[in-house]
């Protein structure tokens, strides 16, 4: 089966101005600004864009996919993700991370229902690992679970600065972020830790003394959260001058925080590398809030469409989709070593989405199959009917 889109304003992310493409399958096997039309025997469905914008779909690089939270007892374990959560946030990549419960969530469950998600026609990796330090993991080790198992491209969400973390050493995070990295290089894949910031007085102290301290490099780490507090935040900024690249949470901000789209805002206000900053959603994981004592006093979920906003926000604001969709796509693409996603090109795999002129998503497709065609849901998982 062909599909023909004719006449998209293409964003790669950056602006290609009007172009046509040619998918087949999976895949974009041509684009150019006018494509012949494909003889009349061969399968297929043609759409006139008519100048509507098509961007890569989204990379969201924290997803608690197999559910997160507990912080607070079993009842307050978060279910996990439905694929149409995913999809109608324009998500067609993702990272799948355990979070605080490394006990009953497991490894096997990550793996499991990644590879669920690449079933069901999404594009899906996770990481190995969850908060604590020695990271629970599938086969026993780091190495051989990112140079033995497929979807399993780093470890994360290691937390530091949290007093759910194990309180790691300097050594103990070089120990595992240098097998990581190694198992990396072995296994061809980003072989990068992804780390959970908490609200701790220390920061980003930890990561700085690793880049003093070591030979790693510094692409291996990346901070997760930065945007929580605003002194991390500016933490955050002072290490991009060595080469860091941090993520933004697209979480509701209060007084003590910035949104992600402020977050960023003051990113490029400061004249940062664009390159250096990514945005995620936290997707299905637990957003609590705790007292003195450390007890939970509010819980809240978090959710992928908040991805999405973040850059709806950030148009409303002003900004040129060229300018902050690298945010959304290429920078955590390229973090997570996955070269063929958050771009659009000939002979990369189809995942687009479609925004009308009021930044709305309109459509998703993932790897060549329709997610989401006017603002509805096409393609549901196989338990949703039964939840809706």
């Amino acid at each position: 089966m062909f599909t023909v889109l004719r006449q998209a304003e293409v964003y790669a992310p950056e602006r290609l101005g009007r172009r046509d493409l040619w998918i087949a399958g999976d895949q974009i096997v041509a684009m150019a600004p006018e494509l012949p039309g494909l003889d009349a025997s061969l399968p297929q469905e043609e759409v006139d864009l008519a100048g509507k914008r098509l961007l890569p779909g989204l990379v969201d690089c924290h997803v608690h996919l197999s559910g997160g939270g507990g912080e607070d007892g079993p009842a307050t374990r978060v279910p996990p993700l439905a694929l149409s959560g995913l999809t109608r946030a324009g998500v067609t990549t993702c990272i799948g991370v355990l979070g605080t419960d490394g006990s009953t969530r497991t490894m096997r469950d990550l793996v499991a229902t990644t590879l669920g998600l690449r079933d069901l026609g999404l594009s899906a990796w996770c990481y190995t690992g969850s908060y604590q330090v020695p990271p629970v993991t599938l086969t026993g080790t780091v190495r051989d679970d990112i140079v033995f198992v497929d979807p399993i491209i780093g470890v994360g969400e290691l937390a530091l600065s949290d007093h759910r973390s194990s309180q790691p050493t300097l050594d103990e995070l070089l120990r595992v972020v240098s097998d990581a990295y190694v198992a990396g290089m072995i296994a061809g894949k980003s072989g990068h830790t992804h780390l959970h910031l908490g609200d701790g007085v220390r920061g980003l102290d930890l990561v700085r003394r690793a880049l003093d301290q070591s030979e790693l490099p510094a692409r291996v780490f990346h901070p997760t959260h930065v945007n929580r507090q605003r002194a991390l935040f500016a933490e955050a900024q002072a290490l991009s001058e060595r080469g860091l690249t941090v993520d933004v949470t697209a979480f509701e901000a209060d007084e003590n925080s910035y949104s992600a789209a402020e977050a960023i805002s003051r990113w490029l206000g400061d004249d940062l590398p664009v390159e250096q900053l990514t945005c995620s959603s936290d997707g299905a994981g637990c957003l609590p809030v705790f007292d003195a004592d450390g007890k939970l006093i509010h819980m809240d979920v978090g959710q992928p469409i908040t991805l999405l906003e973040s850059l709806q926000d950030l148009l409303k604001e002003g900004f040129d989709l060229a300018q902050v969709l690298p945010i959304f796509t290429r920078n955590p693409a390229r973090v997570a070593g996955l070269a063929q996603k958050g771009r659009i090109a000939q002979g990369l795999e189809a995942d687009l989405i479609i925004l009308d002129e009021h930044n709305a998503l309109e459509a998703v497709m993932a790897r060549g199959q329709w997610m989401v065609r006017g603002g509805k849901t096409t393609r549901l998982g196989p338990f949703e009917r039964e939840q809706q």
